[in-house]
């Protein structure tokens, strides 16, 4: 059996999808390239199973969707799996209903943190046969794949058509009807051993595709990791990922795998630096075991670490200047906004006197600091959002934050936001094409444009003069730095340009 792994290519006035390995797809002037690590750990472990597997990720190649498809069909797949979001599902269940009218037998799968908020609905509007709910998609396509050849019993979270086969080939399994075109294998469950996996077969899976255009990176070759699914809080009411990996299931490989993996991708692919995608890095004793392995094995002096972390991860100096030590680089932190109500709202657990102390310990250890910041909630006054753009000035202006992401803030089916505005009649309109942060999808008490322009003006902090004056001086000193900040300038006039042409798409 051949088992083609694809990103169909999205073609779109809008610009350039980012859909592989986000929490929040948009479109983009200039392509930003995410390595999906657990596509391509499923892959890895359809490949070590013996089965023949192909990925085809035409947005990465920059192909067009003829050119995609062209090569999709010489492949000659007997299954295709896809990642999708809530933006593109609707092309996605177009360009399936297209497939299978071309070739009837095409199996489709479709994985990620839409359909398993909303499975039922790809199968009333599309022709797909499989839907993988959760975050551990890499194992289940495995096991469904050895279903189909090999009769395994089916894991929980499958969903698949009742005219399927799988119905009476697992007569035994307690199987819920949802309605008339539908069946599933029960609620997906998260008990997968991390440790099992296998090193992924980037060779396999077109790293290299992956590893340049990527702001994360200040050196390249550049690669992802995810050492933990997903977030050791998993709680914020806004994140599409809760839906595939809900709190309190947080899981890690031990250290010492993680290690392995940072080892094999040094001295197999010359990787320079790492981003691990994990939704907040493992802390605690987990974290100091992995530092002082890095340091311990030499690897600090080989490579630059970048991880997601919390602003209340309880770490001390102590720990980030172990962290620093270790080879680490690039902090990403979750910001949000400035106004404690909303932090409390949005199940951050976080105080807003705790950002610019934590931001303080992080960059005393030679840390950068990145931080996201959102607008357009529906319970914040002009005023909340402007105190939000008031901080991330001041945070820029004193050396605190190196970098930050604006986005407007969109409640993905599925999260605990999203089920809160059908609650209060907040959402604007149920086209998922228009979930794309281009325009606010959610009522609120400040107009679309202001929100926009409030988006936009905190992308202009990073222009302080301070900042830049600050920067400049670094650069003469530091190319690497110098390249960074010179690539990331660039970054943040597109990123304004993306918000500023909204109006374009968008009603409101």
């Amino acid at each position: 059996m051949k088992i083609a792994i694809g990103y169909p290519p999205l073609e779109s006035e809008k610009g350039i999808p980012l859909l592989g390995q986000n929490r929040q797809f948009q479109w983009a002037k200039t392509p930003w390239r995410a390595y999906p690590v657990v596509p391509a750990y499923g892959a890895t472990l359809l490949k070590n199973a013996g089965y023949e597997v192909v990925w085809l990720d035409g947005i990465s190649e920059e192909k067009t969707y003829r050119q995609w498809e062209e090569e999709l069909w010489q492949e000659k797949p007997d299954i295709l799996m896809m990642e999708t979001k809530t933006p593109v599902v609707k092309k996605h269940w177009r360009i399936i209903n297209k497939l299978k009218t071309q070739n009837s037998k095409l199996k489709t799968i479709l994985v990620g943190d839409h359909v398993t908020a909303l499975p039922e609905e790809s199968f009333q509007n599309s022709r797909v046969d499989y839907i993988l709910t959760g975050g551990d998609y890499d194992f289940l396509l495995l096991n469904l794949v050895n279903h189909l050849i090999k009769r395994e019993c089916l894991e929980p979270g499958i969903w698949y058509r009742q005219s399927s086969k799988l119905k009476a080939q697992n007569a035994n399994l307690h199987l819920k009807t949802q309605n008339f075109s539908s069946l599933n294998t029960g609620d997906f469950k998260l008990n997968h051993d991390l440790n099992s996996l296998p090193m992924i077969d980037r060779k396999l899976t077109r790293w290299e595709l992956y590893a340049e255009k990527n702001s994360n990176y200040s050196r390249t070759p550049g690669t992802y990791t995810m050492f933990g699914r997903d977030c050791w809080w998993g709680k914020c009411a806004f994140c599409s990922w809760t839906t595939l990996y809900p709190g309190c299931s947080f899981r890690a490989m031990s250290p010492k795998r993680a290690l392995d993996e940072i080892g094999y991708v040094i001295e197999k692919f010359g990787v320079r630096e790492i981003m691990d995608d994990s939704g907040t890095f493992p802390v605690g004793e987990w974290l100091r075991e992995f530092c002082e392995g890095m340091i311990k094995r030499g690897y600090n002096q080989k490579i630059k670490l970048d991880c997601n972390m919390r602003f209340n991860a309880g770490l001390s100096q102590k720990d980030y200047d172990l962290m620093g030590k270790a080879g680490f680089r690039f902090l990403l932190y979750g910001l949000e906004s400035a106004s404690q109500k909303t932090l409390d709202r949005i199940n951050k657990n976080l105080k807003v006197g705790q950002i610019g102390e934590t931001a303080k310990m992080a960059k005393k250890a030679g840390l950068w600091v990145h931080a996201t910041a959102m607008v357009g909630y529906p319970w914040e006054s002009k005023q909340d959002a402007q105190n939000t753009l008031n901080m991330t000035k001041d945070f820029f202006k004193r050396g605190l934050i190196d970098s930050l992401q604006a986005t407007i803030v969109i409640p993905y089916p599925g999260t605990p936001l999203f089920r809160e505005c059908q609650e209060n009649n907040w959402l604007k309109t149920f086209d998922w094409d228009r979930y794309d942060m281009k325009e606010p999808v959610m009522k609120t008490e400040m107009a679309d444009k202001e929100i926009m322009e409030m988006v936009r003006g905190i992308y202009s902090a990073f222009w302080s003069p301070e900042f830049v004056i600050k920067r400049l001086k670094e650069g003469l000193t530091n190319g690497e730095k110098f390249k960074y900040y010179a690539f990331m300038a660039l970054k943040f006039a597109s990123r304004k340009l993306d918000f500023r042409a909204q109006n374009k798409w968008g009603t409101g």
